[in-house]
């Protein structure tokens, strides 16, 4: 028999008082089902076993291990939020509970449960091999000396997990702070740098390249630190009201922070079909949302719901390129936009 199957026998043992007290009464009447009247081994189908408290002791340190696990999941959730997630931690909390539960299903049956096996199939109708799957059920159970406990520390687990899995039910909605979402390391004079760290000038910025600058002396983790620059040419931009001189000599900044799903936008499309596509524009591969550079990042394809933010430039007397402020407007996934209140 499988663990699974092992398991819902655990769990019809939380019955055998009831069980105990109908075969007491049918005793009583003539005998037990199957076995004359002397009550003994002979009325058994499952042979008795002996009682196994140290692979009780195991189920017992399994499943507090693993409500241990499911504790920290919660505790690792609500303490980091939903903005700094660590998705490893969490994905180790909730492997290591379910390891655990596994490795306490399988000392039950390996350990505490008497083995039966019955390879005839089960004529139809089969009330009284009905009866007598109960009664094995019943009788497997007999190494088990702790079952309260077991049960109860099974019911224990099974909640921390229950808890462990509606935990994530708050992602779905705005209750976390979401303030730091809104912090970018971008301020007017910060100067835009390549991978390496060093500094990107305008000269160096080449028509239909894709750069990616992050701030200088800034983490270029953080949400709000990349950044897509691309030279365009300056009569054809069409940049919203109040941008005029965000795009020194047609070099543009967006955020590398896709608006769909916080993916990288990692793509710069080179117009080949006039028709079909009319103009450069950058996209995220991941589900190929598509943005116009030329005016302000507008989405012109796929499932983003709003423009990329654009960095305002400007460039230094030495010809490097710095920020001129900050973003247009909130980084990441529109669904950061949602707020406990409105503001």
């Amino acid at each position: 028999m499988s663990a699974l199957q092992w398991l819902l026998a655990l769990i019809v043992v939380a019955f055998e008082r009831l069980t105990r007290r109908r075969s007491r009464q049918g005793e009583n009447g003539g005998g037990k089902q199957g076995g004359g009247s002397d009550g003994g081994e002979s009325g058994r189908i499952v042979p008795a076993g002996t009682p196994q408290r140290s692979a009780e002791n195991f189920v017992l340190a399994f499943l507090a291990v693993a409500t241990m696990f499911a504790a920290g999941f919660i505790a690792v959730y609500t303490v980091f939020g939903a903005h700094l997630m660590p998705n490893e931690l969490l994905g180790i909390c909730m492997g290591g509970a379910l390891l655990c539960i596994g490795g306490a299903l399988t000392v039950v049956a390996k350990r505490l449960v008497v083995t039966e096996e019955i390879e005839d199939d089960y004529p139809e109708p089969h009330p009284k091999e009905q009866e007598e799957v109960l009664q094995i059920v019943h009788e497997s159970g007999s190494r088990i000396t702790r079952k309260r406990l077991l049960l109860g520390a099974g019911g224990v687990t099974g909640t921390a997990l229950g808890l462990a899995a509606l935990t994530t039910v708050a992602s779905l909605g705005p209750i976390w702070d979401t303030g730091p979402l809104d912090y970018t390391p971008w301020r007017r004079g910060r100067r835009l740098v390549d991978e390496a760290g060093h500094p990107l000038l305008a000269a160096d910025i080449s028509h239909e390249t894709f750069y990616t600058a992050f701030p200088e002396g800034a983490d270029p983790e953080q949400i709000g630190s990349p950044l897509v620059v691309v030279r365009l040419d300056p009569w054809l931009l069409r940049l919203p009201p109040g941008r005029a001189n965000w795009a020194p000599d047609g070099i543009v900044a967006y955020s590398k922070i896709c608006t769909h799903a916080g993916c990288a936008v990692a793509l710069y499309r080179k117009p080949l079909e006039p028709l079909l596509e009319p103009s450069p524009a950058l996209v995220c591969p991941c589900h190929y949302s598509t943005f116009d550079p030329y005016n302000g990042a507008k989405v012109i394809f796929g499932p983003a719901g709003r423009p990329l933010p654009q960095l305002p430039l400007m460039i230094d007397a030495a010809g490097g390129l710095r920020a001129a402020g900050n973003y247009s407007g909130r980084v990441g996934p529109a669904w950061w936009n949602v707020r406990e209140s409105p503001t």
